[in-house]
């Protein structure tokens, strides 16, 4: 297991045959339940160590899609492998690539459901936006997820199998040593909210900085929260990956509004689990996402209050201008209402990069996350519906 590994959970998860028929996937799982999986399909007990090595490094270092790729393994044991297992990714049904370079997948998975994931590149990083679930409970009101209905949770195999495909399409397999890596960060910012999917978040984030496979570094991995507050602690605890909290608001009343997960979990209360999240040093800060709406948070009082609020907690502060969709009710913050808010927070001793709006031109941008699948379907329901009207 990677030396970036905090914990590894106690709890193995086996793998059983899904309802629907479909042979039990040896993607997500964790080393001890890939290890089983093979002890009951019959493999020498002597053999179960090397052999699990072997299998988890042509999925996470080779990127085999299938059993016969693997030529270190025997034919019988291929044979075996072929009879009960797959290796079941995700499925691209739709790949948009914005004129800045950022590339939107539409991911159909179990079930027929649809998921989004982008692909950022930078001159110093290409940073993987990824899905923790099929929609959204939180319905944070600026975010057109938020509009999407929860369906489920995503399995270890469908979070970490966001970032075997994007790998894929980038050709990414079987890069030299030292060569530059195009998905080099990985921010679980896409749909959902990972800490009401903790278990299977952990178990694909430990997956995915195993040294012997994919190999991300815990500092690499950005876990964005609207606030969970009981699950924060154990987040970093048992993944200890970087923390990024959708924060949006200094006062509970606007909070409410905007975030409504904060009606439960007050400012307060959250507050004092970012003070006490493990590893918390300056080199190791939290980062506050701020969306910038315009005439809501964006004034310099707010500005003032964040930065007295946060006082203490080594953090940075990512001030987001408003990414519009249909029918939000939101408007972007002026550039110099930004800039005057930035030169607040900055003067105050944090840092406040002002995002970049990418993919703005393909809906893939911060907030913009929605299955074309749901899309689709709040269409032709406003449709069916302004033809009653008539």
């Amino acid at each position: 297991m990677s030396t970036n590994t905090p914990i590894t959970p106690d709890v193995m998860t086996i793998p059983r045959k899904p309802v629907d028929g479909a042979l039990p996937n040896l993607i997500g799982l964790m080393r001890p339940a890939l290890s089983q999986a093979l002890v009951d399909i019959g493999i020498p007990q002597k053999q179960i160590k090397m052999r699990t090595a072997q299998i988890w490094q042509w999925i996470y270092v080779k990127g085999a899609r299938r059993f016969d790729e693997m030529t270190t393994l025997s034919k019988d044991i291929r044979t075996s492998l072929e009879e009960n297992f797959s290796l079941t990714r995700p499925e691209i049904v739709t790949k948009q690539v914005s004129e800045d370079g950022t590339r939107k997948y539409l991911l159909r998975i179990a079930g027929g459901h649809e998921v989004e994931a982008v692909y950022i590149p930078e001159t110093d990083r290409g940073t993987l936006c990824i899905s923790s679930q099929i929609g959204c409970t939180l319905t944070c009101t600026f975010c057109h997820t938020g509009t999407q209905k929860l369906v489920r949770n995503l399995t270890p195999a469908e979070i970490v199998g966001q970032i075997l495909i994007a790998r894929d399409d980038l050709e990414e397999w079987d890069r030299y040593a030292g060569e530059k890596r195009l998905v080099s960060n990985i921010v679980l910012m896409g749909m959902g909210e990972p800490l009401y999917n903790t278990d299977n978040v952990r178990d694909a984030m430990l997956i995915a900085m195993d040294n012997e496979g994919i190999a991300l570094s815990r500092r690499r991995i950005t876990l964005s929260t609207s606030g969970i507050v009981p699950e924060i602690i154990r987040a970093g605890e048992e993944i200890g990956c970087m923390l990024a909290i959708s924060f949006h608001a200094t006062t509970d009343d606007v909070r409410d509004v905007l975030v409504p997960i904060n009606r439960k979990h007050k400012i307060a209360e959250l507050l004092e689990a970012c003070r006490n999240y493990p590893r918390l040093s300056n080199s190791e800060r939290i980062t506050f996402e701020y969306v910038m709406l315009k005439d809501v948070n964006d004034s310099d009082e707010d500005a003032l209050r964040l930065v007295n609020l946060i006082s203490g907690i080594p953090a940075k502060i990512n001030l987001i201008p408003f990414n519009p969709w249909p029918g939000s009710g939101y408007e972007r913050s002026t550039w110099e209402r930004i800039e005057s808010f930035a030169d607040i927070v900055n003067k105050a001793g944090y840092a406040s990069p002002v995002r970049t709006p990418r993919g703005e031109d393909i809906m893939a941008a911060c907030g913009q996350l929605k299955s074309a699948t749901e899309r689709a379907r709040k269409s032709r329901k406003q449709i069916a519906a302004e033809v009653e009207g008539q």
